[in-house]
C-alpha cells in the first residue's frame, strides 16, 4: 500500500440551527473541552469545534436535524468514575452498560444536549 492511516482527526456531531449555546454549556462547561475557533470560511454555516484530548469534535449545524441515537463516538477516559459523579451533579442521565466488563471495559452512555449519543469508557485491569 502506498498510503497509511494515522486514526482519527475529528468525529462531527449533528445539531439543530442556533445549537450554539447549548453545545458551549456542555461540552465546554460540563465536559470541560476546549472550544477551538472555526476557520473564517466555515463559521458561516454555524456549529462550534471543541478539542477532546488529541482529537476534535465537531458539532454542525443540519437542517432537518434527528439524532443520532444509535451510532456514536466513544470516548476514552482516564477516571471514568469522576466523569460520572461530575455528569450526575450537572443532573445529565448516565446509562450504565456492563456488556464490556469481562474484556477489561467500564463504559457509559449520554445523550448531548440534542439527543445524540455519547459513549465513555475506561480500560480497567480485570
Amino acid at each position: 500500500m502506498s498510503y497509511h492511516f494515522y486514526g482519527l482527526d475529528h468525529v462531527q456531531l449533528a445539531a439543530p440551527e442556533e445549537c450554539e449555546t447549548d453545545a458551549r454549556d456542555f461540552f465546554n462547561k460540563v465536559l470541560g473541552w476546549n472550544e477551538i475557533r472555526k476557520p473564517e470560511m466555515l463559521r458561516k454555516r454555524g456549529g462550534v469545534w471543541f478539542q477532546c484530548g488529541m482529537h476534535q469534535v465537531h458539532i454542525g449545524v443540519q437542517k432537518d436535524f434527528v439524532p443520532a441515537i444509535k451510532a456514536h463516538p466513544a470516548f476514552h477516559v482516564q477516571n471514568l468514575d469522576a466523569l460520572r459523579d461530575d455528569l450526575n451533579r450537572n443532573h445529565i442521565q448516565v446509562i450504565d452498560d456492563e456488556a464490556r466488563t469481562d474484556e477489561g471495559v467500564k463504559r457509559f452512555y449520554i445523550n448531548d444536549p440534542f439527543g445524540n449519543r455519547l459513549e465513555f469508557l475506561e480500560w480497567i485491569k480485570p
